[in-house]
């Protein structure tokens, strides 16, 4: 069976299910789109990967890659492989050189860890053609302009000496490193992952 090669568009908070977020799969080439509903976790662990944030201890899903290159296994691909009831199904595609095993997987935690192995993700024309949708190029680059929005963290108490909008990260550039890696710290702690990457981006421009 012929597989479709996906790539991530981007993520945004799912408007049918509170908590949850929508992964947006994109086949290539071609102009279907594939939404997945995950978990607040699962789109974190993407997130950080994407934006190439390193937490302070490694998440599950960093824990799954080293345990694997432990044993000299690595993923060679992901494939979203069956749709059940309006569930998605995956495969973790693993290889050690000598055997190649498939691991039953949620496709929110199979793409979490695929992309820590740049590994492709696939799927089928059965699934594309039950499950994906096909969006007007007008509505397509509203959508796509959307979903590339950073997900915004909802502002805490005690927060407000944080850098949120244009102007409080311009002073970043007037901030000394130990000052940004302390904020960077704090805001890795807080999950708070749009404004971890702004500082993480601003110590590798002086780097």
């Amino acid at each position: 069976m012929d597989k479709i090669k996906l790539e991530i568009l981007g993520l945004s908070s799912s408007q049918s299910q509170s908590g949850s977020f929508a992964l947006v799969l994109g086949e290539t080439p071609g102009s279907r789109r594939l939404p997945i509903i995950i978990g607040m976790f699962e789109a974190q662990a993407i997130a950080i990967e994407i934006e190439k944030i390193v937490p302070n201890r490694p998440m599950t899903h960093d824990l799954f890659k080293s345990f694997a290159h432990s044993f000299n296994y690595s993923v060679k691909e992901i494939v979203i492989s069956d749709l059940k009831e309006g569930v998605f199904f995956a495969k973790i595609v693993c290889d050690n050189g000598m055997e190649t095993v498939e691991i039953d997987s949620r496709p929110s935690d199979a793409i979490a860890i695929g992309i820590r192995f740049d590994a492709p993700i696939y799927t089928y024309e059965k699934i594309m053609s039950e499950a994906g949708i096909v969006l007007s190029d007008e509505k397509e680059d509203e959508d796509i302009s959307e979903l590339k929005k950073p997900v915004e963290k909802s502002s805490s108490p005690g927060s407000s000496s944080t850098p949120t909008s244009k102007s409080d990260f311009d002073k970043l550039k007037n901030m000394p490193m130990d000052k940004l890696n302390e904020l960077l710290d704090k805001m890795i702690q807080s999950e708070d992952y749009e404004k971890a990457a702004k500082i993480r981006d601003e110590i590798n421009r002086r780097n």
